[in-house]
């Protein structure tokens, strides 16, 4: 089965509205693909600008994080409905920061996860081991842990929509990258896994992203593995570069 590759940019905590609809306008012309599926997942303040900014292009946007109530008193949070309203397609949920900074848990993010589903919206769903857990060899075991929490109770239809992107911890934002070879066997597992808990034809049909400093140089090899389709990328999302990532042969 032939999946079209996704390739979004997580621009973290950096760009003001104003200098979110500078980059647009700069990135536009860069990232029109035909083939590929493209999302900027911007900070919350800029959503409505960067939705604006990509009006009638290939471009979609997405959010990095979500609530998993529909309203009430959660000072700070923002709902799966604000987003959809907004015009968001995508959200980001589980990234390694929001686990290790805000003490995010499997059980919280399967409620995100149920919640994007149940609005419509796209879940970007990022799993991945820290360094220690590597050397230790328990990275598949972890990694099959965290999908197998994350999805407790999601049915098989709404699976095949998803985005699942692994992200080695070590890797995001230190310039170094796993090898092709370790991406690969990373993401074959995922895909293993969903087999298991599912059949083999959702495990076909969901997208499998490699995430972790992600690049111009290194984008065509890892995008060209049986089991990648396509990059959740970080720093160079923010760049001319992000360009020729989306393009790459």
């Amino acid at each position: 089965m032939e999946r079209r590759r996704i390739v979004a940019g997580n621009w973290k905590m950096n760009m003001t509205p104003a200098k979110t609809v500078e980059l647009i306008a700069t990135l536009r012309p860069l990232v029109e693909s035909l083939d590929v599926d493209v999302v900027f997942c911007v900070p919350a303040i800029d959503i409505v600008p960067a939705i604006t900014a990509t009006r009638g292009t290939n471009i979609a946007i997405g959010a990095q994080n979500m609530y998993f109530e529909e309203s009430g008193a959660y000072t700070g949070e923002i709902s799966p409905q604000m987003l959809k309203e907004a015009g968001v397609k995508y959200v980001i949920l589980g990234h390694s920061e929001r686990r290790e900074y805000f003490h995010e848990t499997d059980e919280e993010l399967n409620k995100k996860l149920k919640k994007a589903f149940e609005h419509g919206l796209t879940p970007i769903l990022c799993c991945g081991e820290t360094l220690e857990q590597r050397e230790m060899g328990i990275t598949l075991d972890f990694i099959r842990m965290q999908i197998k929490s994350d999805l407790n109770g999601i049915p098989a239809s709404k699976v095949e929509e998803m985005v699942i992107a692994y992200e080695p911890i070590w890797a995001i934002g230190t310039g170094r990258t796993a090898t092709t070879e370790q991406a690969e066997e990373v993401c074959k597992a995922i895909r293993d896994c969903i087999a298991e808990i599912y059949d083999d034809a959702t495990a076909q049909s969901v997208r499998i992203q490699y995430g972790g400093s992600v690049n111009a140089g290194n984008a065509s090899e890892l995008f060209a593995q049986p089991d990648i389709d396509g990059g959740l990328v970080g720093g160079a999302s923010l760049k001319p570069e992000f360009g020729k990532i989306v393009n790459c042969k």
